[in-house]
């Protein structure tokens, strides 16, 4: 069954999420994603859990590795208060470009809840990617939506927002405050290309 309206999601906290969402330190976590060969029902099923999961634990992106689900998709919303505007979903997004710019800004992450710490990423970023019906879509993205997009592509690729900390006291500190251990960032070298 073909489907071309956006998927609708009551954007509710539900008394337990459908999806199990997996911690720093979890292995799951640290392995490339897989591309999504077809966009079937099963990957819009999955979509929509997926959502349900994120709206229940209150974020505002999530990617399919933080759920147990080793393929490149990702969903953000930043309008969790407007019922009406769409969340957006990403299958197999690449990044283009991204601006020159680089905006400093404050990340926490479902996957390691109540830490919160700056983060430098590109203020802009140009996105081609297969929406949840399959469609190519090619979007310039800025501000916070961009910076989610991009937190949540980490994700596909192993990465972490608290690899890209700056501040080891700092993150040593908000780490152990949560019961993280220190040991399972992974920096990501600086310069290099992720």
């Amino acid at each position: 069954m073909a489907t071309t309206a956006p998927l609708l999601v009551e954007k509710v906290k539900l008394a337990k999420a459908p999806l199990e969402m997996h911690y720093l330190g979890d292995r799951v976590l640290r392995q490339p994603a897989k591309r999504i060969s077809r966009v079937d029902d099963n990957v819009r099923e999955l979509i929509v859990k997926m959502l349900q999961t994120m709206y229940t634990q209150d974020g505002i992106g999530l990617a399919a590795p933080q759920v147990g689900f080793n393929k490149q998709l990702i969903i953000i919303d930043v309008a969790l208060d407007e019922p009406t505007v769409p969340p957006v979903v990403l299958i197999n997004p690449k990044i283009l470009g991204s601006s020159r710019e680089i905006a400093l800004g404050q990340e926490g992450c479902l996957s390691i809840p109540n830490v919160f710490l700056d983060v430098k990423r590109p203020a802009a970023i140009e996105v081609s990617y297969k929406d949840e019906n399959g469609r190519p879509q090619k979007r310039r993205f800025d501000g916070l939506p961009a910076r989610v997009i991009q937190h949540e592509m980490d994700h596909l690729n192993g990465v972490m927002f608290v690899d890209r900390v700056e501040s080891d006291i700092e993150l040593t500190q908000a780490l152990s405050k949560e019961g993280f251990a220190a040991k399972d960032v992974r920096p990501v070298k600086k310069g290099k290309k992720k």
